[in-house]
């Protein structure tokens, strides 16, 4: 199927969210402990840094710490926790804005948001851990190294980069064959992001499957539903949006960053790894890259083996 089929696809899927028969699917999902204990994990709070973090773990061995991004939740990764959680203690955690976690006013510049981290880490009772992170979660992962390299020891990042003045050449208006990041300015906007997908976010989940994923039954409708759930409320869309009006402190944070120099992973998909590859070059100094082929942005649930295999022999 085509992009523009897929796009489609997307519209009928709207045309079912207008009469509510996406909302009712929505609702009628597992709560997020049936959807750990599913897994073998077990879904836990911590109240850290001002606000309030859901997380899920389990597993036995050295903690891994999994760091999700838009516009998901924790679940993005159910297809490797299992295999991770042979070797680690394997903690997932809904960043500050997502899912059950705590929806303040402020604090989504991407160093706020790795104090979270760093303050959950320390309540687990971890002096040091290994983080892996895909999208937002990877700029968070990527900030925690930077801010508190004494509590982290090896750091994978998957498909995106820390922010940085790259970001300034994206452009509205994109050449014919030019990939259009839209929701990166879509998501500047106040107020009206959650005027308009407020009940309705499944259309945004459906959009960006159709334009991110090559196969596009990696994530079920189901998986869908789930993902619509967490950003349905307005609240919800406000605070993950968040992530992305912070950009601009995240790349004035950036500049102060030295180059980690820890062992970073870079993990991309081939349409990312150019995308991913050339910040991570210059922002750390020990960096493996690796391409996955036969997926989108979407890289753990479109080809799950290969980055478990990937994630076990970097982090030992």
């Amino acid at each position: 199927m085509d992009r523009r089929s897929l796009l489609a696809a997307g519209a009928a899927t709207a045309a079912l969210a207008a009469t509510g028969t996406t909302a009712e699917a929505e609702a009628a999902t597992p709560s997020d402990a049936e959807l750990a204990r599913s897994l073998g994990f077990r879904s836990a709070y911590a109240d850290v840094n001002g606000t309030r973090l859901h997380y899920v773990i389990g597993g036995k061995g050295s903690p891994l710490m999994l760091l999700g991004g838009w516009p998901q939740t924790w679940w993005q990764f159910r297809k490797i926790m299992p295999a991770l959680a042979e070797r680690y203690r394997v903690i997932v955690a809904d960043l500050r804005g997502m899912n059950l976690s705590g929806k303040p006013a402020g604090g989504y510049d991407k160093k706020t948001m790795a104090r979270d981290i760093y303050e959950l880490v320390k309540k687990l009772g971890y002096t040091q851990v290994d983080i892996a992170g895909h999208d937002i979660g990877a700029m968070v992962g990527h900030a925690f190294a930077a801010n508190y390299p004494h509590a982290i020891r090896k750091l994978a990042l998957i498909d995106v980069p820390h922010p940085d003045e790259g970001l300034y050449e994206l452009t509205l208006l994109p050449q014919p064959t030019q990939f259009h990041l839209w929701w990166f300015a879509f998501n500047q906007v106040q107020l009206l992001p959650e005027q308009l997908l407020a009940g309705r976010f499944r259309l945004l989940v459906d959009h960006l499957c159709g334009l991110l994923l090559q196969n596009q039954a990696a994530i079920t409708d189901r998986d869908r539903a789930i993902y619509a759930r967490a950003y349905a409320s307005p609240d919800a869309i406000r605070a993950s949006n968040g992530w992305y009006q912070t950009f601009g402190q995240d790349i004035v944070d950036g500049k102060t960053y030295p180059r980690l120099t820890l062992p970073v992973l870079g993990l991309a998909s081939e349409p990312g790894f150019d995308y991913l590859a050339g910040p991570l070059r210059r922002q750390a100094v020990d960096v493996q890259l690796e391409k996955i082929s036969g997926a989108g942005h979407y890289v753990a649930e479109e080809q799950p083996e290969a980055v478990v295999t990937h994630l076990r022999r970097f982090f030992g």
